[in-house]
Formats: C-alpha cells, structure tokens, sequence
C-alpha cells in the first residue's frame, strides 16, 4: 500500500526474454503508467522455486512512476508477464531532482 506522503517510486520486475521485457516497459509508458522503465540485461538470478535453487539468466526493469499508480502497474505487469510469479517491487523515492520529478509529473496520467 501507498504511503500519502511519498509520491514517487522505483519499481523493479525481472522479466526472462528481451521481447517480454520489451513488451512490459513498452506498455506501461504507452499507458502511461511509467514515465521511464530502464532495460538492464544480463542479471543471474539465483532463487528457490517449488522447493529447488534455481538460477537463470534475467533481465531487470527499472521503472519510474508514482506510488498512487503502483496497484495499476502491478496489475497490467501480471497480465503481460510470462512469469507465473512475477517479481513486481516498489522502492519509494524520498527526495530527487526537482526537474526530473516534474517531467515524470508531466508523463504519468496521474499528477500530483
């Protein structure tokens, strides 16, 4: 859940394929749900899955958007995601640079 008092947020979802992180960074921008959602590839991640360690190749998404969004955003990563468990992290923003906050204002279809 949203605290009232931070308004923005980092958000972090592993994705297995290109096309499917691709495709999620793609759609929320469009949907305006991101202002900006960063491709990082080529991320080991190493973590049990139905009572086995497992380890694969990743790749992670960092997304910019507002924590009033974040239950949207969740919910269309889940409809888009390959994954049947995908990882979907909301990292809360205390403070950032006034002009990149404002243009994430401007980009989102919620403003504060």
């Amino acid at each position: 859940m949203a605290n009232p008092d931070i308004t923005y947020c980092v958000i972090l979802i592993t994705a297995g394929t290109s096309e499917n992180a691709g495709r999620i960074a793609r759609t929320l921008v469009e949907e305006r749900l991101a202002a900006c959602c960063n491709i990082l590839p080529g991320i080991r991640s190493v973590y049990r899955w139905k009572n086995s360690v497992e380890e694969d190749e990743e790749l992670m998404l960092i997304c910019k958007s507002q924590t009033a969004l974040f239950s949207q955003l969740e919910h269309r990563v889940r409809e888009l995601h390959t994954y049947d468990v995908p990882e979907v992290i909301m990292l809360p923003v205390t403070d950032g640079s006034a002009p990149y906050l404002a243009w994430i204002d401007e980009s989102l279809a919620v403003t504060s």
